[in-house]
C-alpha cells in the first residue's frame, strides 16, 4: 500500500480514503453492514474515513466500527450543514462549533478528530471567527489538523492570509469535488492547494455514479438518483454522450471504468486523496481491486482528448457555486437600474 502526506501535516494517508456518508440512514440503513464495509476498508489497507455530522447517523456508524481499531485510522468529519432544525445548529460561527465538535467525538466514540472540516464556505460568518474557534480545538487536543471544503481560491488564499495575520492554525487541507467530467480544479483550486502545501481530497471521483456507466445516453430514467440527503442527478446529454466515449477507452484499453475514473483523480499531483463513497460491499470490492491501477501518459492523453483540462461537462446538484450565483438577488441589479439610461 502507498501512501501520501496529507498536506504539510505529516499525517501518512492512502489514495483511496472511505466516504461514509452513505453508511446509515442516507444511504444503507443496515449498520451492522456499514460496519462490516468499514472494516474491509481497513482489512484492504486503506486508513483514511471521512464522514460529517449532516450524514444521518453516519457519524455513530462510524463510531462502532472502530471500536478497538481507532488507532488504525485518521478519521476526518466535517461540520456546517444543519443537523436539525435549530437555526444556530449549523454554520461556521464558534457558538456552533465549540457544540458541535463535542456532538461529532461523542458520536465517533473517540477523544480526538484527526482532520476537522469546515464542510463549505460560510458566507455569514468572519473567517476570522471560524478560524479562531478551530484553533482553540487543536490547541485543546480535540481536534489535530483542520480543513475546508468547496471553497474558491480566492476564499482559500484569504484564510491561508488571515492565519497568517492572526497566528491561527491554517487550513491544512481543501475538499473539492473532481472527476474526469468535473475537471474546474485544475485551473485553480488545486494550483493554489499546492503552493500553500495543503493536501487535496477530492470528492465524487465517480461523478455521482455517471462514471460507472450505470446510466447510458438512450437511457430513459430523467432522474439518475435521488437520496434522503436531497441530492439528484438531471439527465445531461453532454455528460452522458462523454460517458460513452470513456466507456469505448475503458473497453479499448481493457480497464473498468469505475477504476479508470478514480486512477484518474489521484493521477494528479496535487491530489492527496480520493473518497470513495460506498453504499455497499460489492460497491467498496470494486474499489479495493482498482487499487493498483496506474494509468499510462498515453490513457491520459485520450482522456484530455474527450474532456479538455480545466473543463467541466455540466455540473451535478451537489456542487457548492456559492450564493451569489445561487441567490437571484445578488446577480441582478433592481430593476430600475438595469438600463443604461
Amino acid at each position: 500500500m502507498q501512501y501520501r502526506t496529507l498536506g504539510r501535516t505529516g499525517i501518512k494517508v492512502t489514495p483511496y480514503a472511505l466516504g461514509a456518508m452513505m453508511l446509515g440512514s442516507l444511504g444503507n440503513p443496515d449498520r451492522s453492514e456499514g460496519i462490516r464495509i468499514i472494516h474491509r476498508a481497513l482489512d484492504a489497507g486503506i486508513n483514511f474515513v471521512d464522514t460529517a455530522d449532516r450524514y444521518g447517523d453516519s457519524e455513530e456508524v462510524v463510531g462502532e466500527a472502530l471500536k478497538g481499531r481507532r488507532d488504525e485510522v485518521v478519521l476526518a468529519t466535517k461540520f456546517w450543514g444543519p443537523v436539525d432544525d435549530d437555526i444556530n445548529h449549523r454554520g461556521g460561527s464558534r457558538r456552533w462549533i465549540v457544540q458541535a465538535v463535542e456532538r461529532s467525538l461523542r458520536n465517533l466514540q473517540t477523544d480526538h478528530i484527526d482532520l476537522y472540516q469546515l464542510h463549505r464556505p460560510d458566507p455569514d460568518t468572519d473567517i476570522d471567527e471560524t478560524l479562531s474557534a478551530l484553533t482553540d480545538l487543536v490547541r485543546q487536543g480535540k481536534v489535530r489538523a483542520i480543513g475546508s471544503s468547496s471553497m474558491r481560491g480566492s476564499e482559500i488564499v484569504e484564510a491561508q492570509w488571515m492565519s497568517e495575520r492572526r497566528g491561527y492554525e491554517r487550513f491544512r487541507t481543501e475538499q473539492p469535488n473532481y472527476s474526469i467530467i468535473d475537471r474546474e480544479i485544475e485551473r485553480e483550486i488545486l494550483p493554489v492547494t499546492e503552493r500553500y502545501g495543503m493536501g487535496t481530497l477530492v470528492y465524487s471521483p465517480l461523478a455521482g455514479g455517471t462514471l460507472t456507466g450505470r446510466y447510458r445516453a438512450g437511457g430513459e430514467n430523467d432522474v439518475f438518483r435521488s437520496t434522503k440527503t436531497g441530492m439528484r442527478h438531471f439527465r445531461d446529454e453532454r455528460r452522458l454522450a462523454a460517458v460513452e466515449e470513456l466507456i469505448a477507452l475503458s473497453d479499448e484499453v481493457g480497464i473498468p471504468l469505475t477504476h479508470l475514473a478514480m486512477a484518474f483523480t489521484i493521477a494528479h499531483p496535487g491530489v492527496t486523496s480520493a473518497i470513495a463513497g460506498a453504499r455497499t460491499m460489492e460497491q467498496l470490492d470494486d474499489t479495493i481491486a482498482g487499487m493498483e491501477v496506474s494509468l499510462s501518459d498515453e490513457v491520459l492523453d485520450r482522456i484530455d482528448a474527450i474532456v479538455p483540462p480545466g473543463e467541466s461537462i455540466g455540473a451535478m446538484d451537489m456542487v457548492y457555486r456559492g450564493p451569489e450565483v445561487a441567490t437571484p438577488a445578488l446577480r441582478r441589479r433592481p430593476v430600475g437600474e438595469r438600463s443604461a439610461a
